[in-house]
């Protein structure tokens, strides 16, 4: 679900849009599964998918990537971290928050 990158972490997740509230909803294939109340127009849902990382994970909106996935359920975003972190430290830290 998390890879290491130059620039942080990139997660894998796995939107499902028009949800009846946001909320994660556990794992799939591999990848966080989100639910999201945003529609899937005009990145609406990418927009709500990183905002609502951003304060699940204590992380600004500014330090999320949206790397593939633009107009699929199944996106790929990277999360820059400030160079010298202990990218391990903290990506043990989301898994803790996420609970995956």
């Amino acid at each position: 679900m998390f890879k290491d990158h130059p620039e942080g972490l990139v997660l894998s997740v796995r939107v499902q849009p028009k949800a009846s509230r946001n909320a994660i909803r556990g794992v799939h294939e591999n990848a966080l599964k989100i639910a999201l109340t945003a529609p899937p127009v005009d990145g609406a849902a990418n927009r709500a998918c990183i905002a609502f990382l951003a304060k699940k994970l204590g992380v600004a909106k500014s330090a999320f990537e949206l790397l593939c996935g633009q107009t699929s359920r199944s996106k790929r975003i990277l999360i820059r971290l400030t160079p010298g972190s202990d990218f391990k430290a903290r990506r043990d830290e989301f898994r803790k928050i996420l609970r995956t």
